[in-house]
């Protein structure tokens, strides 16, 4: 029977379902942002991406109560596997927590470890803050006996040496999916992604996570950069894609607009033209 928080976890429930769960990315910082997305339909998660993104440890916090809020389930992107950015994570009220550059057995085991409280791992409990991102009706102690079977832990294998040990990778307890980084994956075996179609190792390369993931029964994920990629691995029987990114969102939705403006003054230009050349002709006849 599933727990409180497990209930209130939404990405957790969609992957139990078995369904791709879709969701957005935000790199800007702001909770307004957060709740704009959140407000997207068809959405399950969102990840505040405090690794990349411009988004400092406060405006995390704000961004993760926000996304709770609505409804879906905030994860945030740490800056790298150190104990205390997972921690200040986890404590936000992160529903899962997702960490980049994964090389070894060793780390994800670390990640793992700092991502459950004992017997299971080693993270501190303390926080006031956390509870109440699943439910308000969950107390601290409940949060503690809980958490670590309502919490996800997303590891990102992106590195040549993280795709070479990928099976001992996913079977890490602890471990619930394995997230793709395409860009940085190619960057590491030497087949970077240059051109709109990736190399065939490459595809090799995340077909061979995707198949290390479903065989220790874990999930697989992978970074899109529009609806149409995302669509894509879902078909193949990916559990977690993210739709589009707000960087991406906001320079793709302004530039359409621009164009459609550009493309409706041109003709009317020309129209204002032709008149002034047939009033010239009309006058001279």
């Amino acid at each position: 029977m599933a727990t409180k928080m497990q209930t209130a976890n939404r990405l957790q429930r969609a992957l139990k379902s078995g369904k791709t769960t879709f969701g957005g990315w935000q790199m800007l910082p702001g909770a307004n942002l957060s709740r704009t997305i959140a407000r997207t339909p068809n959405l399950d998660w969102i990840c505040v991406d405090t690794e990349h993104g411009n988004i400092s440890d406060d405006s995390m916090h704000d961004c993760v109560a926000a996304i709770a809020a609505c409804g879906l389930s905030p994860v945030v992107r740490v800056a790298e596997g150190q104990h205390w950015m997972i921690k200040r994570a986890l404590d936000a009220g992160a529903h899962g927590i997702m960490v980049p550059l994964i090389r070894t057995v060793e780390d994800a085991k670390n990640v793992a470890s700092y991502a459950k409280f004992p017997p299971q791992g080693t993270r501190g409990l303390g926080s006031p803050f956390s509870m109440e991102k699943f439910s308000p009706e969950v107390t601290q102690m409940q949060y503690f006996q809980e958490a670590n079977e309502a919490t996800v832990v997303i590891l990102q294998i992106e590195t040549a040496s993280a795709l070479e040990h990928v099976r001992n990778i996913a079977a890490v307890p602890g471990v619930d999916v394995l997230l793709i980084g395409p860009y940085d994956l190619g960057n590491s075996i030497g087949h970077p992604i240059l051109k709109a179609d990736m190399d065939a190792e490459l595809h090799e390369a995340i077909a061979k996570i995707h198949a290390a993931a479903q065989e220790a029964g874990k999930y697989t994920a992978i970074y899109c950069g529009s609806g149409e990629q995302a669509r894509g691995y879902a078909d193949q029987g990916f559990n977690m894609v993210n739709v589009m990114n707000d960087v991406v969102a906001l320079k793709k939705a302004f530039g359409d607009a621009a164009e459609t403006a550009k493309g409706s003054y041109l003709p009317a230009g020309v129209q204002g033209v032709r008149k002034g050349v047939e009033k010239m002709t009309s006058n001279a006849g």
